[in-house]
């Protein structure tokens, strides 16, 4: 997640307000940045810039922006999904400012321009940011793309009027990979090899956002006889923001959700969101023949057409796992690197801005240490100073062609519980529920060489209205279930059973009598199955 502020005479604005899901925390909630220290060291912004629409970037500013109230400059297609999110949470949209890429803003003694880059998501920006004391260039997310699908290639001669900057703020993530990026083109070039060869159905996980990618997948399925769908709410969202805004002008007609299983295996093509092993997601709920729309069938194929964030390594694994047990093939960018096309600069990329912008400093930032450290190398073999490293809540200060640390906070993690965020459909409204008898939940659960996992639809029954949010539930349960090291399905139940109804009290007016019926997906006489209402 990213959140910076940048102060001048005790005026500061913030750019991009981001979040991360811990997916290593039961419910798999939100975490945002923690602003409350700010306000206690006058830190307030007048106002957010945000340089591209990806989650790590503004996906916590509905939730920060009541406590500014302050206006959010933004691309048309940022706006879009901002607009969105403020609306899912009561907000006013009044604060969302349009910006065309190019464009000025100033605030107090800022003057910020939007300066067109190219990432995996359309209409990025970097910043330049102009005060009295300084010129500041922070790049936001970018990469180097003679030839991106959707946009123009980076104009050097934008970046080359601002040289020298005083310091650059600069994105370190392939700052370790030698060489160039590849081209958005080649890995679609890869992506039409593949689906080529393949004789049932296709599946494509990517980033919702990666609009250039589920175009040239349009174009692909076309070319190779087959009609496409999308699946995931995060992509039906994203399609139709970007169909808006003309960048999916030329995307094929899509086959509605509910007629995939009537078209033959080789004429389906389908772009579906989840390649992290999000719980929730479409993919994994195909992978736990669960989905209500599609059953894949031995022989189908399904393409991984994106990296694996580090730290979601365990979940995509064990998304991998279900699709083997279906005896679907699995590639991915270990079976087939060009499949993937990072949206990073690596470190030849790097070199040649630098040319543009003549940097005195530079502050590495996004990546881990190792990635800084080794973009400090590269800055440093430039005779380009790098004076400071910075961690989380550092106040790093530029004065006097000087960089230093002169201050430290200590930011809390912020979580959002999975309860406390809009609901799937947008409909905020709860039943009322009232005189709750009995609960019954059925599961369907696999055993593996370490513990168990669940498969098949989730099963749950009441004798009257609950307020149960289904998917949170099976999200919960996935989750707990793969952590008990249990022998038999008994013994799985034991474990389970009080966790599960302490859940439910949380989440419940009032808990109404609850029975819990575990069934293996491949009986044997040892696993001993009850359904009584205690353990």
């Amino acid at each position: 997640m990213n959140l910076s502020l940048y102060g001048y005479d005790d005026h500061w604005i913030a750019v991009d307000c981001g979040m991360m899901i811990r997916q290593d925390l039961p419910d798999q909630p939100l975490q945002i940045p923690d602003v409350e220290h700010l306000a206690a060291h006058g830190m307030i912004p007048d106002a957010v810039f945000i340089t591209h629409g990806h989650e790590d970037h503004i996906g916590a500013l509905a939730w920060i922006w009541p406590r500014w109230q302050c206006p959010v400059y933004a691309t048309p297609l940022v706006v879009e999904m901002l607009r969105a999110k403020f609306l899912e949470q009561g907000l006013r949209t009044d604060a969302l400012k349009t910006v065309r890429p190019g464009a000025d803003v100033a605030c107090g003694p800022f003057r910020v321009t939007f300066l067109p880059v190219t990432h995996s998501i359309p209409e990025s920006c970097a910043l330049s940011i102009v005060t009295p004391g300084a010129r500041v260039l922070h790049t936001g997310d970018w990469k180097i793309d003679a030839n991106p699908l959707t946009g123009e290639p980076m104009q050097p001669a934008l970046f080359q009027s601002l040289a020298p900057v005083d310091l650059v703020v600069a994105d370190s993530t392939n700052a370790d990979v030698e060489g160039h990026s590849r081209s958005e083109a080649e890995a679609s070039a890869a992506l039409e090899a593949v689906i080529r060869e393949c004789s049932g159905r296709v599946v494509v996980s990517c980033f919702a956002s990666n609009i250039a990618r589920i175009r040239a997948l349009g174009s692909i399925a076309e070319r190779s006889g087959r009609r496409v769908a999308l699946l995931g709410r995060s992509m039906e969202r994203m399609a139709a923001i970007a169909a808006r805004l003309g960048y999916l002008d030329d995307f094929p007609a899509r086959v509605p959700t509910h007629d995939l299983g009537y078209l033959p295996p080789e004429e389906v093509l389908i772009i579906a969101t989840g390649s992290q092993g999000e719980p929730r997601s479409a993919l994994s709920r195909m992978a736990q023949g669960r989905h209500a729309a599609i059953d894949l069938q031995p022989g189908d194929d399904i393409i991984f057409s994106a990296r694996a964030i580090p730290g979601n390594e365990r979940p995509i694994e064990r998304l991998k796992a279900g699709f083997k047990r279906l005896d679907v093939r699995v590639h991915d960018e270990h079976s087939d690197p060009a499949l993937h096309a990072s949206g990073h600069p690596a470190r030849e990329e790097l070199r040649l801005l630098y040319t543009w912008l003549k940097p005195k400093m530079l502050l590495p930032v996004h990546g881990e240490l190792a990635h800084q450290e080794a973009h400090r190398a590269l800055a440093t073999s430039l005779g380009i100073a790098v004076p400071v490293l910075a961690r989380n809540g550092n106040v790093v200060t530029l004065r006097h062609d000087t960089l230093d640390v002169t201050d430290q906070h200590h930011p809390r993690p912020q979580l959002i519980a999975s309860r406390d965020r809009p609901p799937a459909n947008g409909d905020t409204r709860r039943s009322a529920a009232s005189h709750q008898r009995s609960l019954s939940i059925a599961v369907t659960v696999l055993p593996m060489e370490a513990g168990w996992t669940r498969i098949g639809r989730l099963l749950w029954d009441c004798d009257s209205a609950l307020p149960l949010d289904e998917e949170a539930l099976a999200d919960w349960l996935d989750t707990r279930i793969d952590r008990i090291p249990a022998d038999t399905v008994l013994q799985l139940r034991q474990q389970l059973f009080r966790p599960l109804q302490d859940w439910l009290s949380e989440r419940l007016p009032d808990l109404p009598e609850l029975h819990l019926q575990l069934m293996p997906a491949d009986p044997q006489p040892e696993y001993e199955v009850r359904s009584t209402s205690s353990p």
